[in-house]
């Protein structure tokens, strides 16, 4: 059997579905559809050198990769290749194709830095290491029964502060993109990301498949955004939280957790019976806030990096 690796055709709905089911098998934790990937392929800025490789056995989609340079990067040459493989086809030289093919076009766009999550497993890490990346910071997934499970009854805001959902900013986000702005830069990775470009948050953001701007609740304080807990959907069962975050003069006060409540509540009122979320091992408030949700760690990834040479 041959396995061959090659680009991702945004036209052609069996490649984003073969894309999409490698994705869910590998990754079960997180949100994919074919819709979104191919929205992220066809709107993630050109500075990113954004690819999505597939790597193909005998006509069947059976790895795939997602390449590109952390074009937000305050420092310059970082590049990511994400690469994961159907859980049985693995050892059959699909990940080796999709990890050398990636690497290449990283070095050729410019990348000194390649970053990639790996499972927590072992095969997976010595992958990894044969490849001679070096691991550095590790990631949770988190999983929440919310058809079953029992969510802290909501709350009424204290005097000057409001609920709100994404929606209500339908005319005007950028004061969405301005509070995501802020907390991003304080979110802790390899990678410092400063979000500077309104026209690419709204493509990457705003205007994202994935993200629900009626399940998005936003915190104002004396009519200014303050907090949010931004949510993802799949449009089936499946709801997820991609950032919770607060402001930094509005810190201690509570407001996440009043954001990510609301959140969770609107998510199950419209019949969504999972949660799922992400948070950094080294974000100790963060996964505080998710444990008092009742969240529990389903799954853990490893980030590794190698310079390329």
């Amino acid at each position: 059997m041959t396995v061959i690796v090659r680009d991702l055709r945004p036209d052609v709905r069996s490649d984003a579905e073969g894309f999409a089911r490698v994705r869910q098998l590998a990754l079960p934790f997180m949100l994919f559809t074919p819709e979104s990937l191919v929205h992220d392929l066809t709107h993630t800025h050109p500075d990113a050198r954004f690819r999505q490789l597939v790597a193909e056995e005998d006509g069947e989609v059976v790895g795939t990769a997602q390449v590109g340079l952390a074009h937000e990067s305050t420092e310059p040459g970082q590049g990511f290749a994400n690469v994961y493989v159907h859980p049985e086809h693995t050892g059959r030289g699909a990940g080796t194709l999709l990890a050398r093919t990636a690497e290449a076009h990283l070095s050729a766009a410019g990348a000194s830095t390649s970053y990639a999550w790996v499972l927590d497993a072992p095969a997976n890490r010595a992958f990894a290491e044969r490849r001679g990346y070096r691991a550095s910071r590790s990631a949770h997934f988190l999983r929440l029964d919310l058809a079953h499970g029992t969510l802290p009854p909501l709350r009424t805001p204290p005097p000057g502060v409001e609920l709100r959902s994404g929606a209500d900013f339908a005319a005007d986000p950028r004061p969405l993109f301005d509070l995501d702005a802020e907390t991003t830069l304080d979110e802790p990775s390899d990678i410092e990301t400063e979000f500077a470009d309104y026209e690419a948050w709204l493509d990457g953001t705003w205007r994202h498949p994935l993200f629900s701007r009626e399940l998005t609740s936003v915190v104002l304080v004396d009519g200014r955004p303050a907090a949010f807990s931004a949510a993802r959907t799949d449009n089936g069962t499946r709801y997820g939280t991609v950032m919770t975050g607060t402001a930094r003069a509005f810190r201690g006060r509570g407001l996440a957790k009043l954001a990510k409540n609301d959140s969770l509540h609107r998510a199950r009122a419209a019949g969504f019976t999972r949660a799922f979320t992400g948070n950094d091992s080294g974000n100790g408030p963060m996964l505080a806030i998710n444990k008092w949700f009742g969240y529990e760690i389903c799954a853990t990834e490893v980030r590794y990096v190698r310079e390329l040479g």
